[in-house]
């Protein structure tokens, strides 16, 4: 039998592939950004390929890193599962994206905990969708329209709302829509912004920085380097911290809407209502 990759850079694999973000990666797994890259870096050197495109913003799975990943993450899963019914508690994994993950669930997630210490909550972060019968995931929340595959029950968490947002000391220079066009408008994967400007009457070719996840382009508007155009629920914490502002009364409604997303016969039933009543309330 050929002897395995270190556990410690497959972790670092798993965690970098949900995330496509070393960083991000680094956080979860309670080391250091540059531990992860070098976990990642002996792993494709000991398997003799690429996991990982490195962009100038985040990562890309390359064919072989997509192969390798999903087995891998069903694995860890499996070792999850196995260690929590051992030790007699609940086990919930919902799956989120990065961005929603880091702005809306995470801040939320110890009011969850605090009400129901015996529930242990796994938070699956990744861009590909789930698949609730090979993944182990329980619900989902995914930024969609309908209609849903005829196995799944889906309700809606909250609406679309894009509204402009950046620094206070930024905002101070943004009176007006055509004031745009002339700073650097930070987009994320939706490209929304062409959009944005054409619906208030804003011509002219904008300055552009693009990111991978919605999260790194907040992240930017924060550190003062442009305008991110984001959903108003993601930034909530940052408009009411006063580290975010938004400088126009325009907003973008679009039909892409969060729903919580569940198969209809979930293998935890009592679990996926407790966490579905949940995230409602939040909301």
């Amino acid at each position: 039998m050929p002897s395995l990759p270190p556990l410690n850079a497959l972790r670092a694999f798993e965690a970098a592939g949900r995330h496509l973000n070393f960083r991000l990666a680094a956080d979860e797994i309670g080391v250091t950004q540059g531990a992860v890259a070098q976990q990642v870096r002996g792993l494709e050197a000991r398997l003799g390929v690429q996991l990982f495109d490195r962009l100038p913003r985040g990562l890309r799975l390359t064919e072989a890193g997509r192969r390798y990943h999903a087995p891998l993450r069903r694995a860890f899963r499996l070792i999850e599962e196995a260690t929590e019914e051992l030790g007699g508690r609940q086990s919930l994994t919902i799956s989120v994206t990065p961005s929603f993950a880091a702005k809306w669930l995470v801040p939320r997630l110890g009011d969850f905990t605090a009400k129901h210490p015996e529930v242990g909550v796994q938070v699956d972060a990744g861009e590909r969708l789930a698949n609730f019968q090979s993944d182990g995931i329980d619900i989902a929340v995914r930024q969609t329209r309908p209609p849903f595959g005829p196995g799944l029950v889906a309700e809606p968490l909250f609406g679309t709302e894009y509204v402009p947002v950046c620094s206070p000391d930024l905002a101070a220079e943004i009176t007006q829509p055509g004031d745009l066009v002339r700073h650097v408008l930070l987009n994320d994967t939706h490209g929304l912004w062409p959009l944005y400007l054409e619906r208030i009457g804003v011509s002219g070719k904008p300055r552009l920085m693009n990111f991978s996840q919605t999260s790194l382009a907040i992240d930017a508007a924060v550190a003062g380097q442009g305008v991110a155009l984001a959903n108003a629920p993601l930034v909530s914490s940052e408009l009411a911290s006063g580290r975010l502002v938004q400088p126009l009364r325009q907003s973008l409604v679009e039909d892409l809407g969060f729903y919580i997303v569940a198969p209809r016969q979930p293998r935890q039933p009592e679990l996926v209502a407790l966490m579905r009543d949940w995230l409602k309330r939040q909301a």
